[in-house]
């Protein structure tokens, strides 16, 4: 079965991955990118079965472009990918409504757009995929990563409920949550405009920590991510919500401990709580 991607963020890591392993599975993809120039050895290297748009998912007017020319020339559209996304690191106090808003709009308002605009495809069709990839900040916080942690949260919440809402349509919808991968996150990770030095015993380390794993050679490889992404979209069905990598389920198993010991010891307030 041919399938039709429309994949964002795919001018490097785990989106141009998985654009290639798309279509060389003998898929059509519509890679997209904010500089489709930076697509062109993509495109050379799959004649026939990548086209490209330009795209900043920010952007309405470009979101809706990038669907109508999936539709278009693909002949419709088979899975969504949002994949594209930035990392801003800061505390709590150290981001400015100006950063947060724009870490939201990359990290939950243009995936949320992109799959309003891809339902009504989807529903004619009465089949169709939403992948939404997140990341273990989706599952459990990091020191100096909140407006990241609060964007990938959101939108496991959002793809939850759109999973029980679409279902009966013929669309489904599942959650990626990658680890450590190659993909030089912790190089391009961006920092707030204004440091409070108060904050950095805590959040020094974890940023420390987040730039140097471009020399990790113990990271993930994006050409792996793209084949778990090629059997997920294959399966008949799975869970909403899927780690991958060789470190995620070691760092969800934690989280999910750490989850019941907190349940438990809320239970110690009563049942009324205090």
């Amino acid at each position: 079965m041919e399938r039709r991607w429309l994949i964002t963020g795919c001018s490097s890591g785990l989106g141009r991955s998985l654009a290639a392993a798309a279509a060389a599975a003998g898929d059509y993809v519509l890679a997209t990118a904010r500089k489709p120039a930076a697509l062109s050895e993509l495109v050379d290297a799959h004649p026939g079965r990548v086209t490209t748009a330009a795209l900043d998912i920010r952007d309405p007017a470009q979101c809706e472009a990038a669907v109508a020319a999936a539709v278009d020339r693909l002949g419709g559209l088979d899975v969504l990918v949002n994949n594209a996304g930035s990392g801003l690191f800061g505390a709590v106090e150290e981001i400015s409504d100006d950063e947060l808003r724009d870490q939201l709009e990359t990290l939950v308002v243009g995936p949320w757009r992109l799959a309003r605009l891809v339902l009504p495809v989807m529903r004619s069709q009465r089949t169709g995929h939403i992948v939404n990839v997140s990341s273990l900040a989706g599952r459990m916080a990091f020191p100096g990563l909140a407006s990241y942690v609060a964007g990938k949260y959101a939108l496991e919440g959002m793809s939850q409920a759109l999973a029980a809402e679409a279902a009966p349509l013929g669309v489904r919808v599942t959650v990626l949550e990658p680890g450590g991968f190659a993909t030089g996150y912790g190089s391009a990770l961006a920092e707030a405009a204004a440091r409070v030095p108060a904050y950095a015993p805590v959040t020094g380390p974890m940023f420390a920590a987040l730039r140097g794993m471009a020399g990790d050679a113990s990271l993930g490889r994006p050409e792996d991510f793209a084949q778990q992404v090629l059997r997920v979209v294959a399966a008949e069905h799975g869970p909403v919500r899927i780690p991958v990598g060789a470190d995620a389920f070691a760092y969800l198993d934690a989280a999910e401990q750490a989850a019941r010991a907190e349940l438990a010891e809320a239970r110690t307030f009563g049942p009324d709580g205090f």
